[in-house]
């Protein structure tokens, strides 16, 4: 499936758009929240159109569908971010051919990821993804036990924590959603440590980036205001 690339490139700056103002309305310095353009379910025309309007950050969640894109795409320097929830099979090309992975939670994942990662590569940049609703059916480590998974991540020499991730339920109204990035950014404060610093906050989607980034987030997740509804 193809895409139109003045339909992308026009979302994709509406989008944009959308950020620097955030950045500006809360007192957020210029460029400091970066886009990961969620290209999941999307075509590789949409991709190649949305690069050639300035994007460089695409987020997969399905590690066969992207495989074949970095593929198609190899010739591109694209980076790509893991937001998919993450399957014990696909450790290995994970490690391999991601640079981001927002949405770590498991630590048995964790030590495979950094074993299976190339040497010749840099660490594997995470997030830790938070449950902060307690939500059994949630993916994401409780709050309370953030601390010591951070710890044991970064005793694998092959793992670069960089902060945390959540994905709240949706909720009506800017107050209303920023209340779990609040919580989020408030739990990063408390368990980063000069030593060991968390600058990353992974947050906010096309209905609620405005809220994430009063909050701080520095990386939001946008796919359907820039490519449009995904194909079923």
């Amino acid at each position: 499936m193809g895409g139109d690339p003045l339909v992308v490139r026009a979302n994709l700056a509406s989008v944009y758009g959308r950020i620097r103002l955030a950045e500006q309305r809360f007192g957020r310095a210029p460029g400091s929240v970066r886009l990961v353009a969620v290209s999941k379910r999307q075509s590789i025309q949409k991709i190649r159109a949305a690069w050639e309007a300035g994007q460089g950050s695409f987020g997969e969640s399905y590690v066969q569908e992207a495989l074949v894109k970095m593929t198609a795409l190899e010739h591109l320097p694209l980076e790509w971010h893991f937001i998919g929830r993450i399957q014990r099979n696909k450790t290995q090309e994970i490690a391999t051919r991601f640079h981001w992975v927002h949405g770590l939670a498991d630590l048995r994942h964790a030590e495979r990821l950094s074993q299976q990662r190339p040497v010749h590569l840099d660490p594997l940049r995470v997030f830790i993804q938070v449950n902060l609703s307690g939500e059994v059916t949630k993916a994401g480590i409780p709050p309370e036990a953030v601390a010591d998974f951070i710890a044991a991540c970064r005793e694998l020499p092959n793992l670069r924590v960089m902060g945390l991730m959540t994905l709240p339920p949706p909720a009506q109204g800017e107050a209303a959603q920023r209340k779990p990035f609040q919580a989020l950014r408030q739990l990063r404060d408390r368990v980063s440590k000069p030593c060991c610093p968390l600058p990353e906050l992974s947050m906010g989607m096309s209905a609620d980036l405005e809220a994430a980034i009063a909050e701080g987030a520095t990386w939001v997740r946008v796919g359907t205001a820039i490519f449009g509804k995904r194909p079923s």
